[in-house]
């Protein structure tokens, strides 16, 4: 089987689950056998393309009025124009056709199509295979891919969204097959009518993390070390966490690994006065899960999985988590972490303080971490898993138009 890929990006050019989660699958189905083929964007002029790690790599370069995939903020009104360009780029759709041409592919794979845009879609059903999307984010429901907007997640589409958004629930009756990284995102687009025709799936991202072995057992009154990794951004629930903390007066240190804009990353500084929290940056993620004995995941938006809850729980430390999104398919209350609620602001504090003071607590959850996610760390799961996906979709075809866009 021959497979192209769609992504916004692909390594090295990694800014989150999504890149490091396509790259162990695309390897992962280059060594079944299968011929793969990945077409990203790149902030240069043309089409190029590279070898990484032996795959074949297509980098295109992206037109629009800016390169979004930096720390760089926007103005406001240059935003609105990128957004309304990426509704349905077709100027982006050289690009596919050329590369769909060239390779001849028997299914494509979509992942985040931020820069493609829905026209893809288009490009694709005229050459004439299956569709697969992917869905990593919000992205199709929403401009900033995330369904969060001032201060809070929004229920339900916004009026701009749905102007921006206006093609996409028709133009998803184009995907033979959709996938879910959680039921949570698989569901939100059931619920919104999107992918109506497409075989739906669920299938958990993972990584490649040895057993680094257990943590000690709490026995006294240790200082307890809690993390935060992850973007530093308002819609993470980072400033929720740092209130919360302050005002806990617990026996504990607060470690916070990341980065963010650097206006915001100076805002989160000078509100955190606290000596107990300390700013790491970047960090290598084996070393900090080493470091700490709680992570907490404070996401305020709706979390797709929450990749790292499971790195953290992969090396045996408990997770604190908003109870929302994917988070609730890999958190389990009392029993690998503990729930706290956005709209409940002092459960997360009352979280913090249970780990700290009720060491059988803490031992228990720790105890069992690993084991709660010991099927989604199988990395031949999740191969297999799209491999039958794929299989199923190329079988049953796409029913209005026949192979390399001829109608049937």
């Amino acid at each position: 089987m021959k497979i192209l890929y769609i992504n916004s990006l692909y390594s090295p050019y990694i800014r989150g689950g999504a890149e490091l989660s396509l790259k162990l699958l695309v390897e992962g189905m280059q060594a079944l056998g299968h011929e793969v083929v990945v077409l990203s964007m790149a902030e240069e002029d043309g089409l190029k393309v590279d070898l990484e790690n032996g795959v074949k790599v297509y980098r295109a370069g992206l037109k629009n009025i800016y390169w979004p995939f930096d720390d760089k903020k926007q103005p406001t009104v240059k935003r609105l124009e990128w957004h309304l360009r990426d509704r349905y780029n077709e100027r982006m759709m050289g690009y596919v056709s050329e590369v769909l041409h060239a390779e001849q592919p028997e299914v494509v794979s979509c992942h985040n199509l931020a820069g493609w845009s829905v026209a893809v879609y288009d490009e694709i059903q005229k050459y004439g295979v299956p569709i697969i999307q992917v869905l990593h984010d919000l992205y199709l429901l929403c401009a900033n891919s995330n369904m969060y907007k001032g201060d809070s997640p929004c229920h339900q589409i916004c009026i701009s969204c749905k102007l921006l958004r206006i093609k996409h629930r028709k133009l998803s009756l184009n995907v033979t097959a959709v996938v879910g990284i959680s039921q949570s995102i698989l569901s939100r687009f059931e619920q919104e009518g999107y992918f109506a025709n497409a075989q739906k799936h669920v299938i958990h991202n993972t990584r490649t993390i040895p057993d680094p072995g257990p943590k000690a057992k709490r026995e006294g009154n240790e200082t307890l070390s809690i993390g935060y990794l992850g973007t530093l951004s308002k819609v993470k629930g980072i400033e929720w966490l740092i209130e919360e903390f302050q005002q806990s007066n617990i026996n504990a240190t607060l470690h916070i690994a990341g980065k963010g804009k650097s206006d915001y990353e100076e805002h989160l500084k000078m509100k955190a006065k606290d000596p107990r929290i300390v700013f790491l940056g970047y960090v290598e993620f084996g070393k900090f899960f080493k470091s700490i004995d709680v992570l907490v995941v404070p996401s305020l938006w709706e979390e797709p999985l929450g990749m790292v809850a499971i790195e953290a729980l992969a090396h045996h430390v408990p997770v604190i988590a908003n109870r929302a999104g994917g988070l609730k398919e890999t958190v389990i209350d009392e029993e690998n972490g503990l729930f706290c609620d956005a709209e409940n602001p002092g459960t997360l504090g009352m979280a913090m303080r249970r780990l700290s003071e009720d060491f059988s607590l803490y031992n228990r959850v720790s105890g069992n971490a690993r084991n709660t996610v010991a099927e989604i760390l199988n990395r031949d799961r999740l191969v297999q898993a799209y491999e039958n996906v794929l299989k199923n979709a190329l079988h049953s075809g796409n029913p209005k138009i026949t192979k390399h866009g001829r109608n049937s």
